[in-house]
């Protein structure tokens, strides 16, 4: 089939005539699918269970340094847990901070601590007229919805195959003393599965800030979630390149065992520069005696070393890869050539990235619901939920049995195509 705008207007009509009677076959069939989130299924959480079995009332309870995982004490984290997350990281264990299950309650303290106290002695930003923060987009709603919920400007800034325009980030951190951090998913990024360039981690390590707070918000949320043994994304590490370029305390650097383990009872860690850290643990100690040691040493004994890890993964990616083919398959079968779409094809993380034509995205998506499949809604990929060119849907294709993933990807192709018929036929 020719590009849609090449066709004529009777050839449109036609067309939208055609695929309104298929839209309304679709809804008949009473579908209720929702790709809305990047979950885990079912079948990766089963993978999971032997972690359940690593202790019990028998077990010993005590870790390599002699210190009883029941008890109070070590807020930063068992030594196993600290050298198996750092090794995720690929940063020295002493670099890191062992908290709970959630990396994104990590990332809010962050921004909590730096609003009512300041960042190593710096004003706290609840106390300045102006706190502004940059967000690459498309990005990750909930970092977005942070930064929202404490009243900071975010500025939208635009990725590039290699990451964030770099350009743009430059010019807003070394000349806005405003600007206060930036929000970074530097591997498979969410959602556009983009990893960033050797260049753009050594020009984010250069940057020259005009705020001494200025701080980089590194979620390595998919540090080893690859779709692929042979085809692997690589990233440089960024708190030595950091250390090189002279800047050791820029950057807070995050990653979780969320979709490694269990969704809501993993472990979650931070890694930073040795002033960093000790500017933290002056709050942590009032928030906490201890984080879940216990499930800590679960995670370690099960795994016992990040090689563990990575065998693991790779059980993932047997679950995960033929869903995002089967999606990226049926894109590029049903969409490709018609000029309605781009899409990305990840390497690893959990999401698939649609830019359908300006002005389609939100009634793509309510299209779609329509038809029972719930998607992420349009606009959340971006700060304060409005895509100025209501054109990025994030797909989820993880959480849906293949089965229900082939039924919704069908379901959003006949949709864009409709969606985009009928605003070819408004111009």
């Amino acid at each position: 089939m020719k590009p849609y705008r090449e066709m004529s207007k009777d050839e449109l009509t036609q067309q939208k005539a055609e695929l309104t009677r298929q839209f309304e076959d679709a809804k008949k069939m009473g579908l209720k699918l929702d790709m809305s989130r990047g979950k885990p299924t079912v079948a990766q959480l089963d993978m999971t269970m032997g972690l359940m079995d690593v202790l019990n009332s028998d077990s010993d309870m005590t870790t390599m340094d002699g210190v009883d995982a029941r008890n109070y004490g070590l807020m930063d984290g068992i030594i196993e847990a600290k050298h198996l997350m750092a090794d995720v990281m690929s940063v020295p264990a002493e670099n890191v901070i062992v908290y709970g299950n959630s990396s994104l309650a990590i990332m809010y303290d962050a921004i909590s601590r730096s609003v009512t106290h300041g960042v190593m002695g710096s004003t706290p930003w609840c106390k300045l007229d102006q706190v502004k923060f940059l967000c690459p987009v498309p990005g990750y709603d909930r970092h977005f919805a942070i930064t929202q919920h404490f009243g900071i400007e975010m500025i939208l800034i635009p990725m590039t195959p290699d990451g964030p325009d770099m350009d743009l980030v430059e010019k807003y951190v070394n000349e806005d003393p405003a600007v206060k951090g930036i929000w970074c998913v530097p591997k498979y990024s969410n959602p556009q599965g983009i990893s960033y360039s050797d260049e753009t981690v050594r020009r984010f390590a250069a940057l020259k800030p005009a705020a001494e707070d200025f701080r980089i918000y590194w979620d390595n949320a998919y540090a080893i979630h690859h779709l692929y043994e042979d085809k692997q994304d690589q990233i440089l590490e960024i708190l030595s390149e950091c250390e090189k370029a002279g800047n050791p305390d820029m950057v807070y650097e995050f990653c979780s065992t969320s979709k490694i383990t269990f969704s809501g009872s993993g472990i979650a860690a931070m890694a930073s520069s040795p002033a960093n850290l000790a500017d933290v643990k002056k709050s942590l100690t009032l928030q906490t005696i201890g984080y879940d040691k216990v499930n800590q040493l679960r995670h370690t004994r099960y795994f016992k070393n990040v090689e563990g890890m990575m065998a693991h993964m790779k059980k993932h990616a047997d679950i995960l890869r033929p869903k995002f083919e089967a999606v990226l398959s049926v894109l590029d079968q049903e969409l490709g050539g018609l000029g309605i779409g781009e899409w990305t094809r990840p390497l690893g993380g959990y999401f698939i990235s649609f830019d359908a034509m300006e002005g389609c995205a939100k009634e793509i998506v309510a299209k779609c619901k329509e038809a029972g499949v719930v998607l992420t809604g349009a606009g959340a990929t971006f700060p304060y939920g409005k895509d100025p060119k209501d054109s990025n849907i994030r797909i989820a294709p993880t959480y849906p049995t293949s089965e229900d993933m082939a039924k919704a990807t069908d379901i959003f192709v006949l949709c864009v195509k409709l969606v985009s018929v009928e605003k070819l036929l408004q111009a």
